[in-house]
């Protein structure tokens, strides 16, 4: 089950349960969508995933299976990333 982490590991902006521009790849980090479309130009910086948005649980199913309210580290290390993105920046992310 998706954590639905509460914040962008990116730039910190708070991404409530039903935010419309949560985004996360298949490790569920989670970013908003400005850092995962701009700055990490969909590519995350911990696994070469690509990003999709987060799906939003119903209200009725987050009571009985609540949001996460652990925050993770916060920022983007653009020199390791541009290393790390220059990578896979021509490779589709099914065939990464």
């Amino acid at each position: 089950m998706l954590e639905l982490r509460p914040s962008c590991e990116g730039c910190g902006k708070t991404l409530p349960p039903d935010a419309n521009d949560a985004m996360i790849c298949s490790f569920e980090c989670t970013f908003c969508e400005v850092c995962a479309l701009t700055a990490l130009r969909n590519v995350c910086p911990n696994c070469g995933g690509n990003f999709q948005h987060r799906p939003i649980r119903p209200a009725a199913m987050r009571q009985k299976h609540p949001a996460s309210s652990e925050r993770h580290a916060v920022g983007i290390d653009e020199a390791s990333h541009a290393a790390f993105f220059a990578r896979y920046r021509d490779i589709a992310a099914s065939e990464r």
